[in-house]
């Protein structure tokens, strides 16, 4: 099947309405690092666009527009429509979490005159891609007392950066022929912050215990600018993540270059997708949640029951709550899983099978099935909702095309897909492409975001009950 490129598809108004898109998004992935970070910004987008608290409801009627957060890590929007939520939803879910390094609760320490932040990588990376980047820290403390302070160093001009440190290739004879998994060791990923011991008094006496020069220096700092002591890091949740904005690449501009874009581009186009879409008749979802990287487990993955446990308020606020109703609510669900796709990419076209792969600026991406192998751990679309896809989406003229992640005895991969078809509902994985997925920076097609963002339009207008 020949594949049309979206970009030629597009008329000047059309090319003007994807930039602009894009230039949001860019600002999304720039201030939303963490998923706290991209929790307060949604929060603060959808209450723009009339969405407010379900906790503050007594009763919910159709043409209502509410959302809940959970632990401020993932967030569930419900726009109600006309049909009884029994009947079933439209969901768009996605994650809001990436690969990255998390600092450690006893991370702190000396060694040659320079002061460290152990760290512990979250998700799959290539660790030496890690090594000689300028990095950010995000995240928060939270004191004994419950005070919260927040932390986002490195992202302003102003800002100082940090760094893991690589050995220099006049001294990497012995390194260099390592493999690739073994270059840079997962304890290596330890992070510089600082080099100027303080001033002490030489004539004092020394604790065998006490901290060195650099160390007293950086925890002055730290007590000085957010008020937190050495033991403070045992409540706090620091994200270390490559520093700087999102940017648009290519000569053409035409592309965007960018951390986090696993899965951070299907969170915003879903998102934005429910705030486009007015008076529904099935009542539509969003759900953005915590942990996919790490197996979806926890409070804020989607493996915990948040989001069932609030469908369930959803039925008892409209009155129409009782278990045999959240039942047939849930199975009668239509959903795209939004995540992402690998793209194709020429330097390693051995690992592709190029009949079967999505290529940047094709459009929405849809994965039939992902899982590894023999489709182990996958989520498997039937023929009959892809059928129904398909007219959608063409009615609506959404370039399209369908991938795998990679050659078959290669490729794997897994999203939320598979958990919410336990409910009996029916569920593809859709989304963008990415290029250098789970590297520090990621690209994609501005045109694949922008046809992302319409066909998940389509998709909660549309859609249908099978």
């Amino acid at each position: 099947m020949k594949l049309q490129n979206t970009w030629e598809k597009y008329t000047d108004k059309d090319v003007k309405a994807c930039n602009d898109f894009c230039v949001g998004y860019m600002d999304f992935l720039s201030q939303g690092k963490t998923e706290r970070e991209c929790v307060e910004i949604i929060r603060r987008d959808i209450e723009k666009a009339g969405y407010k608290p379900l906790d503050s409801f007594k009763e919910l009627k159709k043409g209502d527009k509410v959302y809940r957060i959970n632990m401020g890590k993932g967030v569930v929007m419900f726009n109600i429509g006309e049909e009884p939520v029994e009947n079933g939803m439209n969901i768009l879910g996605a994650h809001i979490d990436s690969p990255r390094m998390d600092v450690k609760q006893n991370p702190l320490y000396e060694d040659g005159g320079f002061a460290f932040l152990d760290t512990h990588y979250y998700g799959g990376i290539k660790k030496y891609q890690w090594v000689a980047l300028p990095l950010a820290i995000h995240g928060v403390f939270v004191k004994e007392n419950g005070e919260k302070v927040t932390v986002n160093v490195g992202e302003k001009d102003s800002d100082p950066v940090f760094f893991v440190s690589d050995l220099l290739i006049h001294l990497a004879q012995e390194q260099m022929e390592k493999k690739a998994d073994k270059v840079i060791e997962g304890e290596a990923l330890d992070i510089v912050i600082g080099n100027k011991p303080i001033k002490i008094d030489k004539t004092a006496k020394k604790d065998a215990d006490e901290e060195g020069p650099v160390t007293k220096a950086i925890l002055a700092i730290l007590k000085d600018e957010y008020g937190v002591v050495e033991e403070d890091f045992i409540s706090a949740e620091l994200e270390v993540v490559p520093a700087g904005r999102a940017r648009e690449a290519g000569f053409d501009r035409s592309m965007i270059l960018s951390y986090g874009q696993d899965d951070r581009v299907c969170a915003y186009t879903s998102y934005m997708a429910m705030l486009e879409v007015e008076a529904v008749r099935r009542t539509s979802c969003c759900i953005l949640v915590d942990k996919e990287e790490i197996g979806s487990i926890g409070a804020t993955g989607m493996e915990s029951k948040f989001f069932e446990n609030t469908v369930a308020e959803v039925l008892n606020l409209m009155g129409d709550y009782n278990e045999l109703t959240l039942k047939r609510c849930l199975a009668n669900c239509t959903m795209l899983s939004s995540d992402v796709s690998s793209a194709y990419d020429p330097t390693y076209q051995s690992s592709f099978d190029k009949k079967n792969v999505a290529y940047l600026g094709n459009g929405m991406v849809f994965n039939k099935f992902t899982g590894a192998r023999g489709k182990s751990g996958s989520n498997d679309a039937n023929a009959e909702y892809l059928g129904h896809l398909r007219k959608i989406f063409a009615e609506e003229n959404v370039n399209t095309q369908m991938a795998e992640l990679g050659k078959v005895d290669l490729g794997g991969g897994g999203t939320i897909a598979y958990i919410l078809a336990l409910y009996g509902m029916n569920v593809i994985d859709s989304g963008v492409a990415v290029l250098n997925m789970h590297a520090p920076w990621e690209a994609t097609s501005k045109a694949d975001v922008y046809e992302t963002k319409r066909g998940y339009v389509a998709f909660l207008n549309k859609a249908e009950r099978l």
